[in-house]
């Protein structure tokens, strides 16, 4: 510790021998130091955090908590540049991603019905119901697949073209998909459906990493949990787009479903002519390319001021530090005991936020309210108000994520939303025995909504870029879109099997939605 009034610091050995002094805001993970030196609050007789309690805490930005921040300095933070980055790398790709996961709803029908005239056409026969709820689950749940392939091959494209020209080159995926799903009932062929389906999780799974990466490293860290926030509000604002183009008044018709795919290429132009006017993540060009020129006018552009010292001498310390480490393997951080903490929660936080009954929602949002008794002309109109009860709920983790941290937002979440499961399960049971039961059940499905969207919908993001060093990045990123996709996978392969034997009386009627995952 230096003086009263000096700004405490933490020698580092360096690979030039020389001495170098980092203040307690250096963006190295914490984790790695004596827990009397991880922040100067500790000399005073405040509380520490070693790598178990910041892996359960989720507290404020590498253990500094910042208090009191004027609101006219977090309005600084905001800069005109940072805002269209955001909105422009949101819009293309987490907004696709929530587009992608309810579009499939309003249409089922007409899908299924053309699955079914391209079997006969093909074979001579109707399809086979099993067939049909075989190839349907399979038209969901490959979007999953491909969202996997897409996360394992964010470490190399991100390393080789960085954060932005990997979210530009992504496009190229969407563009393809929905030209291929528009397209599949014009040529008769539903494998192009299917196809589509794939490419397009292989889109989802690329912009799920990279983007989160990119507005992190692009982020001051006094607004950084509302920055990643911005992820999970677009696809909140994706499932609503997806549900209100779905109504039959628009494009929810049988004449007109394969449209509801062709809409895909707008959000991947929109941000394929916007995007290259941004600058590249900072945080790349000089740990990657060594670009200190490049890297000082970033910060300049996305923090909108000319001095932007603090910051350069913020990502010059980590790269000294980190001078002589390589990009960490998957392996490498999953053996590694200072981060094992971090990884089992995001590992969790990452299962959870697939496994807790939301992308079944979202999936099979009409079949659910349909289970439910609601008359099949209000469905849609119900449909609607899931979206905007999310989006709305997003909103509200936005803005207060600072002030009550990540913990209290994730913890409370998954509390609420475990007391409604718990109560739509018995409404769900009584549901024929008065007739204002299954508007109790819609009531529990939007509290539901509204509890994970108001924490865990977004949170798994942000932690999983605020836990881990540069060289680390990447591979964890993998290790979260792994969980995340492969659970979302089985959410919607397993869910309309399981619907299926409730129906046929083979499994108990409280046991779909107890055992029910979704995002």
């Amino acid at each position: 510790m230096t003086g009263n009034g000096a700004k405490p610091t933490v020698p580092v050995s360096c690979s030039d021998k020389t001495d170098c002094r980092i203040s307690c805001w250096v963006p190295a993970p914490l984790w790695t130091l004596p827990p009397a030196q991880r922040c100067p609050g500790t000399a005073r007789g405040q509380r520490s955090m070693d790598s178990r309690a910041w892996a359960h805490t989720g507290a404020a930005e590498h253990g500094c908590t910042r208090r009191g921040t004027p609101g006219r300095r977090m309005r600084k933070d905001w800069s005109c540049s940072l805002i269209v980055a955001s909105l422009v790398g949101a819009f293309g790709s987490s907004f696709l991603y929530g587009y992608n996961l309810s579009v499939v709803n309003a249409p089922t029908r007409y899908i299924k019905s053309f699955y079914n005239e391209s079997w006969e056409r093909r074979h001579g026969h109707p399809i086979d119901p099993d067939t049909l709820t075989l190839l349907w689950s399979v038209t969901v749940s490959i979007f999953a697949i491909g969202g996997l392939v897409g996360t394992l091959m964010v470490k190399l494209i991100g390393k080789v073209l960085g954060r932005k020209y990997t979210l530009l080159v992504n496009n190229g995926f969407a563009i393809s998909a929905a030209l291929l799903m528009a397209c599949s009932l014009q040529a008769g062929a539903f494998e192009m459906l299917i196809v589509g389906r794939f490419i397009m999780g292989v889109d989802g799974g690329i912009a799920l990493s990279a983007l989160p990466m990119y507005l992190n490293e692009i982020s001051p860290k006094e607004i950084r949990g509302s920055l990643g926030q911005v992820t999970a509000i677009f696809i909140c604002i994706g499932v609503f787009a997806g549900q209100v183009l779905g109504l039959p008044e628009l494009l929810g018709k049988e004449s007109t479903w394969p449209y509801l795919f062709g809409v895909i290429v707008v959000p991947a132009l929109v941000q394929l002519v916007s995007l290259p006017f941004l600058p590249e993540s900072p945080h790349y060009l000089l740990f990657e390319k060594h670009d200190q020129t490049g890297a000082e006018k970033a910060f300049q552009t996305f923090l909108g001021k000319e001095d932007v010292s603090r910051e350069m001498e913020e990502v010059l310390i980590e790269s000294r530090v980190q001078r002589n480490i390589q990009l960490v393997s998957v392996l490498e951080l999953l053996r590694s005991p200072s981060v094992r903490w971090q990884v089992i929660t995001v590992v969790v936080t990452m299962a959870c936020y697939q496994l807790c009954g939301l992308n079944a929602i979202w999936f099979y949002t009409n079949s659910i309210f349909g289970k439910a008794g609601i008359p099949p002309e209000k469905i849609p109109y119900i449909t609607l108000s899931t979206g905007g009860i999310e989006t709305l709920a997003a909103i509200f983790s936005g803005l207060v994520i600072e002030r009550l941290g990540r913990r209290p937002l994730l913890m409370g979440g998954f509390g609420l939303m475990a007391l409604f499961f718990g109560i739509l399960t018995i409404t769900l049971t009584l549901q024929d025995h008065a007739p204002g039961i299954p508007y109790l059940s819609i009531i529990c499905i939007l509290a539901i909504i509204a509890s994970f969207c108001s924490g865990p919908g977004g949170i798994p993001f942000i932690l999983t870029g605020e836990f881990f060093q540069q060289s680390q990045r990447p591979a964890a990123f993998i290790i979260a879109g792994t969980v995340n996709w492969l659970s979302n996978f089985a959410v919607g392969l397993l869910f309309p099997f399981i619907q299926v034997r409730l129906t046929r009386g083979l499994l108990p009627e409280g046991c779909c939605l107890i055992r029910q995952p979704s995002a």
